[in-house]
């Protein structure tokens, strides 16, 4: 298998019926401490390792044990971008730039509801 110098790194996304019980329950049990984020959303990490916690209202719309959701991060999104209009995977308009969150970034699902995402820090 062939190593790709633009590829980062992959940081799985959990679900959460509540960020700041999980915040505090990883600091205790874990030793994941909070780097960045909010009641909604936030990422949590110990030494080169990070994980992401999302809220999820956990009704039909918005199910806490969905799909999961995985972040692939890459040194520059454009070829991505390409590679996957070329395949069909996504349509221009799906690729969000210049997030509030500071990145770029497309998802797209698999066949059982996952989540993928190709993101960029900006």
């Amino acid at each position: 298998m062939g190593v790709n110098a633009n590829i980062r790194g992959i940081e799985p996304v959990l679900p959460s019926r509540d960020i700041s019980r999980d915040l505090e329950w990883h600091e205790q049990y874990t030793g994941f401490t909070k780097s960045f984020g909010d009641h909604m959303y936030a990422g949590i990490s110990r030494d080169q390792l990070c994980i992401h916690l999302q809220w999820h209202a956990d009704n039909e719309d918005d199910p806490l044990l969905g799909g999961s959701v995985i972040k692939i991060f890459v040194n520059d999104l454009s070829p991505f971008i390409e590679e996957f209009i070329k395949r069909g995977t996504i349509e221009e308009e799906r690729v969000m730039r210049n997030t509030p969150w500071g990145t770029h970034e497309f998802g797209f699902h698999d066949l059982n509801k996952n989540a993928i995402y190709f993101v960029q820090d900006i």
